[in-house]
């Protein structure tokens, strides 16, 4: 009992809180050592000044001790959300202390800037605002391509006196990206390592034409297909090998039948499912804001009429109604952020055998050494493989 308290106690310059990952599916704590640091500077320097904008709070640890501030969550992750509001409540800070935008609305201001782009919500010029951020504090995401977007987004909300702190373990920032800072923003330096964690400190230049950044890119992955993809979402240059191999395997959705792409990324494969009989609808859910509106884009270039299909950014499938769905679809990732492991993909599987209808099938493409057909028969009592080759498997299970 004593380590599980330990496990959930996370001490700061700014007060002692209890917190929890959300959902709970990793014996890990819900801050690093890169979270640690930052704080423990902003208390050396007095704490932030002016309006807080909290990038990429992975699970509030952040939002908990700088509540008094009354920051803005900017994240591209429904879960951090609900995370970090889970952990304001559970330490009796009023939930309402924090503003939680999703990644794909304007970082901050009133989001009706002319030169957001229709298609996925990128900010590509700068333009002048009276809303200004005082403290920016960034998370380091996984990917530059996320990163470059959001850096791209805050430019025209910050100037010289805007305070600009990035935060991270070391092996997470590299060269390439202490560089995107200064492509985007202005001169950065970096502290000296500390617990294997590193800050970075960005000079806002008001002279750098950095041009346009963290825009969505397209390629074409069927007969007249071709995918929309925002920074930082999977695959987001090229169609994957593995989704490649699932759709020379994706049988046709019969007439009337409900598609759960489940972990849609840019929506590929149910859009692949739609193509096949027009006739089926499709509900498209990520935990992703960002691989959601990836998903619609590629549905709205698919499909010259409106259909009744369904883009839901939430938990797996915590949006869908029980025994609703005819087939699941599934590209499960193996990570979750930085830790590998299969929990996700469990989950994944649990969920689907909620959703589906008596005789409905979960399709599943994979590495071959994850052994999720494991799991998969563990929930469904049945497993078969469909087509296999060297690397991947596409495996069936069917809901009795």
């Amino acid at each position: 009992m004593n380590n599980q308290l330990d496990q959930n106690t996370f001490s700061s310059p700014q007060g002692t809180f209890t917190l929890e990952r959300f959902p709970v599916r990793h014996n890990l704590q819900a801050w690093d050592a890169a979270d640690e640091y930052l704080l423990n500077h902003l208390a050396e320097i007095g704490g932030p000044t002016g309006s807080l904008l909290i990038i990429n709070d992975s699970f509030g640890a952040l939002a908990c001790a700088l509540a008094d501030s009354e920051p803005t969550s900017w994240s591209d992750s429904f879960l951090a959300h609900q995370a970090a509001l889970q952990n304001l409540a559970a330490n009796n800070i009023d939930p309402a202390s924090l503003l939680c935008l999703p990644s794909t609305d304007l970082p901050f201001g009133d989001g009706d800037d002319e030169d957001a782009e229709e298609e996925g919500g990128a900010v590509s010029s700068e333009g002048d605002t009276e809303d200004r951020i005082g403290t920016v504090l960034i998370k380091i995401p996984k990917t530059l391509a996320l990163l470059e977007y959001q850096l791209g987004q805050i430019r025209p909300f910050v100037d010289e006196q805007t305070v600009i702190i990035g935060a991270g373990m070391v092996k997470h920032i590299h060269t390439s990206t202490l560089e995107l800072f200064e492509k985007i923003l202005g001169p950065t330096t970096t502290s000296r390592a500390t617990k294997k964690a590193r800050l970075s400190f960005t000079t806002f230049d008001p002279d750098l034409n950095p041009g346009p950044v963290g825009q969505p890119t397209s390629y074409e992955f069927g007969s007249g297909l071709a995918a929309v993809t925002m920074p930082g979402v999977f695959a987001n240059r090229k169609l994957d090998i593995g989704t490649r191999f699932f759709l020379e395997h994706l049988p046709a959705p019969g007439d009337g039948d409900v598609v759960l792409d489940l972990g849609c990324g840019n929506g590929i494969l149910g859009v692949s499912a739609a193509k096949a009989n027009p006739n089926c609808s499709v509900v498209f859910t990520d935990n992703s804001y960002l691989a959601v509106a990836s998903a619609q884009a590629t549905a709205v270039r698919a499909f010259d009429e409106e259909r009744d299909d369904k883009f839901v950014v939430a938990d797996g499938a915590d949006a869908v109604e029980d025994a609703s769905v005819d087939l699941v679809v599934i590209n499960p990732p193996f990570h979750d952020q930085y830790v590998v492991g299969d929990e996700t993909a469990r989950q994944m599987f649990a969920d689907a055998g909620r959703v589906l209808k008596p005789g409905g099938q979960l399709l599943v493409v994979a590495n071959r050494h994850l052994g999720h057909h494991k799991a998969m028969n563990n929930v469904f009592g049945n497993v078969k493989t469909l087509a296999s080759n060297p690397k991947f498997v596409v495996l069936r299970s069917n809901k009795a």
